[in-house]
């Protein structure tokens, strides 16, 4: 970080949060709120007297609570900046009748209680989102008693009393007598691989860094008893399988099953209670001092910044790359990258290979001075246009404006437009349209499709990115499937307008099918959704004017999913028998009424 601080070509913003995104590709606007830091960083030398004489003494969140810190501080060591900050909650000197120590110590006069907030705006190119994580908070967990018993630290708290930089100076104590602990217990898992408390995911790390721990205590201290409690250990990356075997060569005790209650005895040491999975038998073990291997979580401005950015999120809540095998770093939202565990729970080696590719993916993106931009991309039919802002509602990518009081015709940003098509099938007015993706050209591949013997055709509506791609894996695996259907490709499933399907049915189509990527995995970002809106809205429309709402169905197939297309087009099949020519001659006859009327 001090490096980062130090080079020419990058500005560091730090105490600041971003509040709000504006803008696409090569021009987002980001604003900023810089905190104010009451002390002028560019005169501070960070001597520390300052520190000396403050009266406030606050917990170390850096320490984790294990040491404590002052009201004025440095936030870790080697902060950039390396000047000290002010935390304006606790000082007392804003009152200067009531505290001014501070202020008198600082031969700089460097302290200013005066400061406020900034606020300013920074215009980008490309955007990558590195927003890192959190721990998981074991307190929810009481049987492992983490609040109850002194004894019982996360691995972050062991981590801190372990480092040389730490409240102890490197040696490890028990919190309770600040002795050295005879024996030491780890339990993996905390947090992770639950679907009872915590969360369903692996969080990756907590394994090797828990086999590091055993390794810095056994080199420490090599009579100590260490042992590991675990579900399975996953040392899946290079040379970790090497440090397993080392921990276990060296004496630790890993005893495969996951403690179920932990009792604290007079002396303050702890009984674990834990099935042996190897034996099935019940055992216990007397511990001075237990860690818990906590999880990892998204970062708590992950949220935000999705909805800010347009973002996609796993069910985890980690957020979602483009593809995960060809766009690992990207965003559906072009010119957003990933960057660490911002994306998935990942160590540090990863973490550095991530950022590196985001800023190689960055870099190629900026390099040029222009963007250019796909053809398949929605235009406005100004005259047609009636301000109503529905398109503007639906764009996942938030490309489309529209001054709604001023009546003034929507505004579609090439550049931030995806092409995905929502927009023009949501638009009541046919005001939008989309190039090699026209109304009339679907419109005309309905006909053709269905021009003979239409009572026998399965017509569906395929989008590019996954149902077509998995039509096309089928097709490539030999799988047998129907000959009789009939496939459209659209970009995105949202691009099937209602007029599609009411078309195809005046044709005299007996099923359709709609059909797209699953939902969380749709290519922009969230358009399924209203995929599936329309689809309930047509069906509701079916079954008040008296068809059969199951002719119409709706499916979510991806491009590795060849055999659930061919298991999708025999169902349609069966369906298609049971449509008899009486029904869709009625099916016609129902539709030109309604369109008289």
């Amino acid at each position: 970080m001090t490096d980062a601080g130090r080079h020419p070509r990058i500005k560091l913003h730090t105490m600041s949060e971003v509040v709000d995104v504006k803008g696409y590709v090569g021009n987002f606007d980001v604003r900023i709120v810089k905190r104010a830091r009451y002390v002028d960083e560019n005169e501070c030398t960070a001597c520390g007297e300052c520190a000396k004489v403050c009266p406030v003494v606050r917990p170390n969140p850096f320490d984790i609570g294990l040491s404590s810190r002052k009201a004025i501080y440095t936030p870790f060591p080697q902060a950039v900046p390396s000047a000290y900050v002010v935390n304006i909650d606790e000082c007392l000197g804003h009152n200067l009748s009531v505290c001014n120590k501070c202020v008198e110590a600082c031969e700089k006069r460097c302290i200013n209680f005066d400061m406020s907030d900034e606020e300013f705006t920074e215009r980008v190119g490309t955007i990558i989102v590195a927003t890192g994580l959190e721990v998981y908070d074991p307190t929810e967990l009481d049987e492992y008693g983490y609040t109850r018993f002194e004894n019982v630290l996360t691995s972050l708290e062991f981590e801190r009393l372990v480092n040389a930089g730490g409240p102890s100076k490197g040696e490890l104590i028990r919190p309770t007598d600040r002795m050295h602990p005879k024996s030491v217990g780890f339990i993996q898992c905390v947090g992770s691989r639950s679907a009872r408390k915590g969360s369903e995911y692996c969080s990756n790390i907590c394994c090797m860094n828990t086999v590091k721990s055993t390794l810095i205590l056994k080199e420490h201290y090599p009579e100590m008893d260490v042992k590991v409690f675990y579900i399975d250990i996953r040392a899946f990356g290079k040379g970790f399988e090497d440090l397993y075997k080392r921990s276990r060569r060296s004496g630790v005790h890993y005893l495969r099953g996951l403690p179920g209650n932990i009792e604290e005895l007079p002396d303050k040491s702890l009984r674990v209670a834990v099935e042996n999975m190897i034996t099935g038998k019940l055992e216990f073990y007397d511990l001075d001092m237990l860690v818990l291997a906590v999880g990892l979580k998204p970062a708590k401005s992950t949220q935000r910044l999705q909805e800010m950015l347009g973002l996609q999120l796993t069910p985890d809540g980690f957020f979602l790359e483009a593809h995960p095998k060809l766009q690992p770093v990207d965003a559906a939202t072009r010119g957003i990258f990933y960057a660490g565990c911002a994306e998935s729970p990942k160590d540090i080696k990863d973490s550095v290979t991530q950022a590196s590719a985001a800023a190689a993916r960055s870099i190629r993106l900026m390099h040029k001075g222009e963007i250019s931009s796909e053809p398949i991309i929605s235009e406005v039919i100004a005259e047609r246009c009636r301000s109503c802002g529905k398109c503007a509602e639906v764009c996942p990518y938030n490309a489309i404006t529209v001054d709604v009081k001023k009546k003034t015709p929507a505004v579609i940003n090439a550049a931030a437009c995806a092409g995905c098509g929502n927009c023009a099938a949501e638009c009541p007015f046919g005001a939008i349209t989309m190039n090699h993706f026209t109304d009339d050209q679907i419109l005309t591949q309905i006909d053709a499709m269905l021009e003979e013997q239409s009572g026998e055709k399965i017509l569906a509506f395929a989008c590019n990115w996954c149902s077509y791609a998995g039509a096309d894996y089928a097709g490539v695996s030999r799988l047998q499937y129907p000959a009789n259907a009939r496939l459209i490709r659209t970009m995105c499933s949202a691009r099937v307008d209602d007029r599609f399907i009411w078309h195809g049915l005046m044709k005299g189509a007996p099923v359709i099918l709609v059909s797209g990527c699953h939902i969380g995995d749709c290519h922009y970002i969230n358009a399924n959704h209203w995929t599936e809106k329309r689809i309930k809205k047509v069906r509701r429309t079916m079954e008040t004017l008296g068809i059969r709402p199951e002719r119409l169905q709706l499916e979510w197939i991806s491009a590795a999913e060849g055999i659930r297309f061919a298991e999708v087009m025999h169902r349609m099949e069966k369906l298609r028998k049971s449509v008899t020519e009486t029904e869709i001659a009625e099916t016609i006859k129902i539709l030109k009424n309604r369109e008289k009327k």
